[in-house]
């Protein structure tokens, strides 16, 4: 697929020559700004910076597969503005579209792709809140009948890595799985994983979703501000699906399309076993993203809202 080439000048020209007041935000590649192209398209920028933990590498892999993919729940333009406060109906819907976007990457598009990065700042909402995956930077590509794969480089983000991911260096669709389990609670709670731990018990959001569930007080998790807007037994459904995605051992977890499928119906499901990393610390947090090579990723957790073309 042939890429349409920019050089330098027009893109100083679209973001004022990369003005502080076109910043949106940090990435994992460095800063990224807003543009306006002559023609009016709206545009974001990736600027690598000299600090950054990722690389051309990454820069090329990201672009070689946004190219290749196309999915209503993929990004295509990355135009970050604000948050908004989102009720239920809104969560559910980022919810399930995230979860159909992942179904995409992992069985229906063309590659077998595993992110390696979803987290709350990698989904991004255009106008009318679909929720659209970004930042394919640490993506991996598998081919023929491969599902999974080990790597002495782990890249990504702690509070969202799956633990065999960030121990051993295995990586597979159930790594994603994980992950998107993490951010299910963290939309329905309103909380993040990292920033969040329990003054009684050293227990990060995993490990007090999963005491909660054990109570039988799971409503306890929701975000208060949801309690007007809320279906208690949509919300109870999203709970449970996300303790079954954050499961220890990655057998146990579901596929993202058998995610969908639960998400959509009322039919029982499976009891969840305990998650993993659910102290208040993961064995190997003490930064905000890993590497066994010191591979970072520099993204704060934060839903951002995406404008529509």
């Amino acid at each position: 697929m042939e890429l349409p080439i920019y050089d330098l000048n027009t893109i100083a020209r679209a973001t004022n020559n990369f003005s502080r007041m076109n910043r949106l935000g940090e990435g994992g590649f460095g800063p990224v700004f807003k543009g306006t192209l002559v023609d009016g398209q709206e545009i974001a920028v990736k600027r690598l910076s000299k600090s950054s933990g990722q690389g051309m590498d990454e820069f090329k892999n990201e672009v070689v597969l946004i190219a290749k993919l196309q999915h209503r729940n993929l990004v295509k333009l990355l135009d970050l503005t604000r948050r908004k406060l989102l009720n239920w109906r809104r969560r559910i819907h980022i919810i399930g579209g995230i979860a159909r976007g992942l179904v995409y990457l992992h069985q229906d598009s063309r590659l077998r792709i595993i992110h390696r990065d979803i987290k709350a700042s990698n989904i991004l909402l255009d106008n009318e809140l679909n929720p659209k995956i970004s930042d394919f930077g640490l993506a991996r590509m598998f081919g023929g009948d491969q599902v999974e794969a080990n790597t002495n480089r782990v890249v990504g983000t702690y509070g969202y890595m799956s633990p065999e991911y960030a121990l051993d260096g295995h990586f597979s669709v159930k790594s994603d799985v994980f992950s998107f389990g993490v951010l299910v609670l963290e939309i329905v709670s309103g909380k993040k994983n990292r920033g969040f731990c329990h003054p009684d018990q050293n227990l990060n959001l995993l490990g007090h979703a999963w005491i909660l569930w054990t109570k039988g007080t799971s409503l306890d998790l929701i975000d208060e501000g949801l309690s007007d807007s809320s279906n208690l037994a949509e919300v109870l459904r999203c709970i449970h699906v996300a303790l079954l995605c954050v499961q220890q051992r990655p057998e146990d977890r579901p596929t993202m399309s058998t995610v969908v499928v639960m998400l959509g119906s009322e039919n029982p499901l499976p009891q969840p076993k305990q998650p993993g990393f659910f102290m208040g610390k993961n064995p190997s947090e003490m930064d905000s993203s890993s590497s066994k090579h010191e591979a970072h990723s520099l993204n704060e957790v934060s839903l951002t809202i995406l404008e529509a073309r």
